[in-house]
């Protein structure tokens, strides 16, 4: 067989795999062998999807679950060959389809984005080996960003709280604002957090150059100017303290 026909036998196989149901079966394959291969693909992405989307999996009932599956595998193009972008992929193609899912359940791209970062910021390169501690360091005085693997999040839906007994059909009149990250055990924690902390770390992340600590509640100062400054001094104190310790700030 030529390179050209066994590409074109590669193609037909893979159409047929997707959509098995509008696409013909190809040719010189036992019907048997294509079914338990067919299986073994779909029961792979699904495995793969359900273990990175478990809140989700249990919110949408099951039939709608296994023709979610079904209408991903047969027409979203994947970027990526790599099993561990899998959530990934499919994360884009709910953002990206039409779905009637999205009316009954309004919340649905944005938990999914909530339980990708799990993963993402699980599998995101970095030695903690190489990062100071900076148990002793004055936060006041010491040039600060956020971790790299920590992300300051903001929902329309309270996300985090969303389970199979709770399903908002609208979003509260206030945003949830989260942060997830990856500390030095290596676990990955969730953390609510309230404007003002949310304003200190957008100032953390947004600067050209890496801010002290002192810098950036100056900064933030003038975001907030109904705070007075000695009580915004002892509370910037405060959540740069804490933001430390969960390892959401690290020294630049």
């Amino acid at each position: 067989m030529s390179t050209a026909k066994f590409q074109q036998a590669q193609i037909e196989f893979a159409r047929y795999l997707r959509d098995p149901d509008r696409v013909q079966a190809p040719a010189g394959i036992e019907q048997r062998r294509l079914d338990v291969y067919r299986e073994l693909i779909f029961n792979n992405i699904k495995g793969f999807i359900e273990s990175g989307f478990p809140v989700l999996n249990t919110i949408v009932d099951e039939t709608e679950w296994h023709e979610l599956i079904y209408q991903f595998v047969r027409d979203h193009r994947a970027k990526s060959p790599y099993f561990a972008e899998v959530a990934q992929e499919f994360l884009l193609f709910l953002e990206s389809t039409d779905l009637s899912l999205k009316s009954r359940y309004p919340f649905i791209v944005e938990l999914a984005h909530y339980e990708w970062v799990e993963l993402a910021l699980l599998i995101k390169p970095l030695d903690w080996r190489e990062v100071r501690s900076g148990d002793s360091l004055d936060l006041l005085a010491t040039p600060l960003c956020v971790s790299p693997v920590a992300w300051p999040l903001a929902y329309e839906y309270p996300v985090h709280a969303i389970s199979d007994q709770y399903q908002p059909t609208e979003p509260p009149d206030a945003p949830t604002l989260l942060v997830v990250y990856r500390n030095r055990e290596e676990a990955v924690k969730f953390l609510e957090v309230n404007p003002l902390t949310f304003q200190l770390l957008s100032v953390l992340s947004d600067a050209p150059e890496p801010l002290t600590g002192q810098q950036a509640i100056a900064q933030l100062q003038s975001l907030v100017p109904q705070i007075a400054e000695e009580v915004l001094q002892t509370n910037g104190l405060q959540l740069l303290l804490n933001l430390f310790k969960r390892n959401i700030l690290l020294p630049a």
